[in-house]
């Protein structure tokens, strides 16, 4: 299942055997012996009423005698406390507990019969109560109506020490919204009491809403107005100074005007129709700590043959629709469309129908977010209890009272990835995985295998090329809320291909009017270039533990340096420009982990293929024969190289040494030199030398080495000439001589008679050309006399020349 509820709260195991416990020790007391037998049903009334900001969990059930009980469960301690007693026949719908344990707010709905003989407020339906609870003492009426009221403490981000001042939410069925300012003194030691109970200040909120959402982790409120039948979505955010503003608002295209009535995330609610619960619209709001808002809406739904639910990503300014036709209509539909907030992701599913994984922070492309059918086995696995989505991936089930954390499961989609043939799906179960494992050198390791084993699997997209750019990209997203702004998490940019099974329709809408704004700053380069190069490979060394397999980051490759040198400098600049309130030294870090990571995953690759092929240290001379392992990994090299060499990306230092060695070993002369003049293979100064010492002066291997000599730069390819003895090197050595000393060469008369002496053949062409070059020599040795030309003067010329001509003549 790619979707996985793993429990962290369950009424049945947490609170029921403690409730039982207390129960049997107070009837123990009581009767001087053995507890009576607590029957099974004796707490079906036990149910969760609210999940605070802390985690804590506030729940209640009624006693045999009727009585209304209040229980807390503390997530950090996983303990239970009573937390207060209603002697008197109530139904609870709301409560909240301030975060010192102090005050308890409640709102109940009495019977008809309770109503005349309640002692509170005879008459009304619904009570909302504040009462001290540390100790037990005063009760205050804050409301008695006929319409239902939900009740909310704020919890400060602020809790090292209480605070003066208590602020509690009261929204109304009457579609307002306000804010009780509740002061609180110690008296007689730790009793707290409420000063001035008999007139608490109120703050009016909001008004004429619609719907309304709670964020208890942000401690925002997110709610819809209709101004001219347009929905508005605003969000007010409370602060730990006990202030509040408006945060931001933007219009929204959904239909509002005949919904009556909706709250999400105010306590469980228990009094939505269960069985009405399908043909209802769903709308939530949606945030990460990364930045993204979405919101996630589905109309009323009239038939079940097709399914419309859209996502307006906010943060982005654009909304997708999305359609799909459901199978085997005629089964019952026992619940609507579910939305669940699993941070990066939003999950949308219909168990038994479809399973929507959205990338709510790139939505631009469909191919990152993952849809799967009614067909799939992982679709049947889905929960099929109605769900309530928290923050952070926290997920209640009021039905069960059990509080779950949702998770992707890695194996699964792993098992997606390797399984499945579109390679839509490929790329979006890749994504999540990576997300899932965040970095992990297991669940690197595991992708790498497959993919070192099906190079060539997807069409679409070069499957190493994404891997590197995504698994880079995971591994630091998380150090900052807009990495996705700074760097690339894909190598894909545009998908033009249909995803199977649904429809999508992308509009564009208002970006949010912020009351907040920003400053930025940005800093200069503070390195050099190859100052960055080393403190990366020393960075890329520190996350090896162990001895590598290949030969990697044993040279110096000058021009992989630059590259991964500039890399930082720029990426450097990049985030300083953009990241406000982050240490210069941790952007450096960030900057340093992001490109090492970049390196070593392809070292892991090529490290994985080599583990897999058996291969040995051995095929590192060039005097051996290419064997069918060596042409593998040749091959996985080569895939690496174009995966990296379009994205502008480094590679380790040695990797074309490498590569060089096993392209000679596996390749016919013919298609290596082609392969060096494609580009494909780079010809490094250390490989050459090695070919250059390892490989004897046969015919082949004389053909190879000049083939490889006149295709390298024209520095390089004069120090690797003096390292060949041989007649073509001292010939190329003899050439570039020459065309140096005549560079600037001006003809001056001369004497026609040549001294045959100082010569060692009896030539008259050669012997007038080798006079001029050393008049020539003699002349930049007077105005050069420290310049030195490595023994190569106008006689090393004469001898090159004639051992030439022997060689031509055949002689």
């Amino acid at each position: 299942m790619a979707l996985r509820l793993v429990a962290d709260f369950d009424l049945g195991k947490d609170v029921l055997p403690w409730l039982r416990a207390q129960r049997a020790a107070s009837e123990a007391s009581e009767t001087g012996s053995g507890g009576a037998d607590v029957l099974e049903n004796d707490y079906e009334s036990l149910r969760v009423l609210n999940v605070e900001r802390n985690g804590n969990i506030i729940y209640t059930y009624k006693d045999d005698k009727g009585n209304v009980i209040f229980g807390l469960y503390d997530c950090q301690t996983r303990q239970n406390e009573l937390l207060y007693t209603f002697e008197t026949d109530l139904q609870v719908f709301s409560c909240s507990v301030n975060s010192e344990r102090t005050l308890l707010a409640a709102s109940l709905v009495q019977s008809t019969k309770e109503r005349k003989r309640n002692e509170l407020q005879p008459g009304s339906k619904c009570l909302t109560l504040l009462v001290e609870i540390h100790p037990v003492n005063n009760v205050k009426v804050l409301k008695a109506v006929d319409s239902y009221i939900w009740v909310q403490f704020l919890y400060p981000h602020v809790e090292s020490h209480p605070l003066p001042e208590n602020h509690l939410l009261l929204i109304s069925e009457e579609k307002y919204i306000e804010q009780l300012r509740i002061h609180v003194a110690q008296e007689d030691g730790n009793r707290v009491v409420i000063k001035n109970s008999g007139h608490l200040p109120r703050d009016r909120i909001a008004e004429d809403f619609v719907w309304a959402q709670w964020d208890m982790s942000e401690q925002r409120l997110y709610y819809i107005d209709l101004k001219k039948s347009r929905s508005i979505l605003k969000c007010i955010q409370f602060y730990a100074d006990e202030s509040y503003n408006l945060m931001f608002e933007v219009p929204l295209d959904v239909s509002l005007s005949n919904s009556g009535f909706k709250l999400v995330n105010f306590g469980c609610d228990y009094h939505q129709d269960r069985e009405k619960l399908s043909k209802h619209l769903t709308l939530c709001v949606f945030t990460n700590r990364t930045g993204s808002l979405c919101v996630c809406y589905s109309p009323k739904c009239a038939s079940w043959e097709q399914i419309t639910y859209s996502v307006f990503y906010i943060h982005k300014g654009h909304s997708k629709t999305f359609t799909t036709s459901l199978e085997n209509v005629g089964s019952h539909v026992t619940k609507g469309i579910t939305f669940l907030n699993l941070d990066y992701y939003v999950a949308v599913y219909l168990p038994g129908h479809f399973f929507h994984l959205l990338n709510v922070q790139h939505p631009d492309l469909i191919c990152h977010s993952l849809f799967l059918t009614g067909n799939n086995e992982m679709i049947d696995m889905l929960p099929h209890c109605p769900l309530q989505s928290l923050s952070g991936s926290l997920v209640l089930d009021c039905c069960s009272g059990k509080l779950y954390r949702a998770l992707l499961s890695q194996s699964s989609l792993l098992q997606l990835l390797q399984n499945t043939r579109l390679d839509c799906e490929k790329m979006a179960a890749l994504h999540c995985a990576l997300y899932c494992g965040q970095g992990t050198r297991f669940l690197e390791g595991q992708i790498i295998q497959w993919i070192s084993e099906n190079v060539s699997a997807c069409h679409s997209f070069d499957l190493i090329q994404e891997f590197i750019i995504a698994s880079s990209y995971w591994s630091v997203y998380s150090e900052t809320s807009n990495m996705d702004k700074l760097l690339p998490h894909s190598s894909v940019l545009t998908w033009n291909t249909e995803i199977p099974g649904i429809t999508l329709v992308t509009e564009d809408i208002a970006l949010p009017f912020m009351k907040k704004t920003g400053k930025r700053r940005s800093t200069a380069y503070v390195r050099t270039i190859l100052d960055n190069a080393i403190k990366v490979i020393s960075n890329l060394e520190a996350r090896n533990l162990g001895p590598r397999l290949t030969p990697l980051l044993q040279e110096e490759d000058s021009h992989q340096r630059l590259l991964m040198g500039l890399m930082v400098s720029e990426l450097k600049d990049h985030f300083l420009r953009h990241l406000q309130g982050v240490e210069k030294k941790k952007i450096e870090q960030m900057v340093l982990d992001y490109i090492s990571k970049l390196l070593d995953l392809i070292c892991h690759i090529l490290e994985t293929s080599w583990r897999k092929h058996n291969l040995h240290s051995c095929i590192l001379h060039f005097n051996s024969r290419g064997s069918a392992a060596e042409f593998a990994v040749f091959h996985i090299m080569t895939r690496i190289l174009e995966a990296t060499k379009s994205l502008f990306l480094p590679l380790p230092p040695g990797f074309h040494t490498l590569h060089t060695i096993l392209g000679v070993h596996c390749l016919p002369l013919h298609n290596l030199l082609h392969c060096i003049d494609s580009g494909v293979l780079l010809l490094t100064e250390t490989a050459v030398v090695r070919l250059m010492k390892d490989l004897d002066n046969t015919e082949k291997n004389e053909k190879l080495k000049f083939s490889i000599i006149l295709r390298l730069p024209p520095l390089i390819g004069q120090k690797i000439c003096r390292l060949w003895d041989h007649p073509m090197s001292s010939n190329i050595i003899s050439r570039n001589h020459v065309t140096r000393l005549l560079q600037n060469y001006k003809k001056q008369p001369r004497n026609s008679m040549i001294d045959k002496s100082s010569f060692s053949v009896e030539f008259l062409p050669l012997n007038y050309f080798i006079e001029i070059l050393t008049d020539i020599e003699s002349s930049n040795q007077a105005l050069y006399p420290f310049e030195g030309h490595d023994n190569v003067d106008a006689e090393f010329v004469e001898e090159a020349a004639l051992k030439h001509t022997t060689m031509l003549l055949g002689l």
